[in-house]
Formats: structure tokens, C-alpha cells, sequence
């Protein structure tokens, strides 16, 4: 799947990871109506922020929870019919914006994830812990082994919900 993506360091909550995160939305946003008022008229539903999570040392992220050294790549899905080219022409019209987003960093890649458990954790973000315990152990069960970055998709509308009916699928990749 193609998806627009920007890569970081460090907690949610620094201003580099908002403002990441900002300039997916703009540009997801900009391309749909660039897409929509074009010759194929398409209109479409921009994607729900994903995001990828990892640490040199995973004890950072699992145990110890030092979000200083967490290293993350959000992205948003992009539908098929979008190129690169199109791409280009939603960074450039977000950059003539009043507030322009800092989209430097941002590109259009296709990701392959492989085999993944997943399940779905309601709640807020500081909670998945257990969670994500539950659902390695189901893949441990079964034979495998984690492999891959542990991967998030943001559901809820974390200005819009209450954190107690956040919903997120947490989704790990294995391999046989």
C-alpha cells in the first residue's frame, strides 16, 4: 500500500512529532481536494494516522518506557490512484498555505508489512501496555516470533473522544 510517511525521534508529545503529524494531515487533506476538484472528480475519505514504533535498545520501549528514545515513522494511507507526481503538486500548494506545515521529511513510499497479529485496544495510549503483552504472547503461542516494528492505526480523534473510548489497533508483524 502507498503511504505518505515521515520518519522521527523521540515522545508523542515533543513539538517535532506534532508538528509530523500536522504536515501529514495538510498534505493527506491537500491532495483529496486536489483530487476531487481535478478531471477524475474523485472524492475520498483521508486515512486514519498510522504509525510505526521502535527503539535501538526495545527495552526503551517496552520496559522502560524512556520515550526520549523512541524512534517512530507516522504515516497516512494513500489511495491507489495517487502518484508521486501528485504527490509533488500537494507539497507545493501546501507550501503556498498562509501557515505552511514544515513538510521537509515527508515522502510517498509503498509499505509491505507481511504477516501481523493484531487486536484492538480501547483506551488511552498510556494503558496498551497490557494489551501488547496479550498479543505477543498470543503470537508466542502460536509458534512465532516477533519480528518487524510494532505498528499502531489511530482511530478516534484524540481531540474529539474521551481517552477512555480512544480506540487504536495495535498490530505486530511475526514471521513463521
Amino acid at each position: 500500500m502507498n503511504y505518505l510517511m515521515i520518519d522521527g525521534i523521540g515522545a508523542p508529545e515533543s513539538p517535532a512529532y506534532a508538528s509530523a503529524v500536522a504536515a501529514l494531515f495538510v498534505v493527506s487533506y491537500t491532495m483529496k481536494f486536489l483530487i476531487k476538484k481535478g478531471p477524475s472528480a474523485l472524492d475520498y475519505a483521508v486515512m486514519p494516522l498510522e504509525g510505526l514504533w521502535w527503539a535501538d535498545d526495545m527495552a526503551h520501549f517496552t520496559t522502560g518506557r524512556d520515550k526520549s528514545q523512541w524512534q517512530w515513522t507516522m504515516m497516512i494511507r494513500q489511495p491507489d490512484i495517487i502518484t508521486k507526481m501528485d504527490i509533488d503538486c500537494a507539497l507545493a500548494a501546501a507550501a503556498k498555505k498562509k501557515t505552511p506545515p514544515n513538510v521537509a521529511g515527508l515522502r510517498f513510499e509503498t509499505f509491505t508489512e507481511g504477516p501481523c497479529c493484531q487486536i484492538l485496544h480501547i483506551g488511552p495510549f498510556k494503558n496498551e501496555g497490557p494489551t501488547i503483552a496479550r498479543l505477543h504472547a498470543e503470537i508466542e503461542a502460536a509458534g512465532h516470533s516477533l519480528s518487524g516494528k510494532h505498528h499502531e492505526v489511530y482511530l478516534s480523534d484524540i481531540h474529539r473522544a474521551a481517552p477512555k473510548n480512544w480506540r487504536t489497533i495495535l498490530r505486530q508483524p511475526y514471521s513463521p
